[in-house]
């Protein structure tokens, strides 16, 4: 799965001339803890979040006579972004280790195309045991290994992925269970197959 297919693309943005105030009515009233600042042609040029809005405060009550009263004031310029086709797993690596709630997704032109956040990879974890079944069966099972998925015994609870049956070849069993492994939602994979040729997959 890519970002493409999980980022929002109704996204509410600002200018770097919207007024601070302004910038804080749009985010409490949608509840959202970040807005992306762009140029009228739709250019990403940065994002105000939460972050800059407690900064803001902070200078605020230490007495800094020179508070910024646009969002181009305060936003932070420096934008961690990425692209629509973009891996799931790549974007979750992404705000795990810049410590971020958000990623704008844009295109080869830096124009803004969506935004995905931290909730919508969630939902990756929600995916019905039932829609993973059927894309082991049709996907991996039947277009990769070209088994008649009948064959085996396949079934998904709560994200476990349990195997029975068998299959030609050692090596078919270990390219089965990485795949399954893979798959968005899948917690476990717990595989009871055997094969009837070991062509020495370790």
């Amino acid at each position: 799965m890519q970002v493409v297919d999980l980022m929002t693309t109704d996204v509410i943005t600002v200018s770097s001339e919207t007024g601070i105030r302004d910038a804080a009515r749009l985010m409490f009233r949608n509840r959202v803890s970040g807005l992306p600042v762009t140029t009228p042609d739709g250019t990403l040029a940065g994002i105000i979040t939460e972050a800059d809005f407690l900064r803001l405060e902070v200078d605020r009550q230490e007495g800094v006579t020179e508070l910024g009263e646009t969002v181009g004031d305060v936003m932070s310029p420096g934008v961690v972004t990425t692209g629509p086709d973009t891996e799931i797993y790549e974007a979750a690596k992404m705000m795990t280790f810049q410590d971020i709630k958000r990623l704008p997704v844009v295109d080869d032109d830096s124009r803004l195309l969506g935004i995905i956040s931290r909730a919508d990879i969630v939902s990756v974890f929600t995916r019905p045991d039932d829609v993973i079944e059927d894309e082991i069966r049709e996907d991996l099972i039947r277009r990769v290994l070209f088994i008649d998925p009948d064959q085996l015994d396949v079934s998904v609870a709560n994200g476990v992925v349990t195997f029975v049956g068998e299959v030609g070849t050692r090596n078919e069993v270990r390219l089965l269970s990485e795949l399954a492994s893979r798959l968005d939602g899948v917690l476990r994979v717990e595989s009871k197959l055997a094969w009837r040729y070991d062509d020495g997959a370790e």
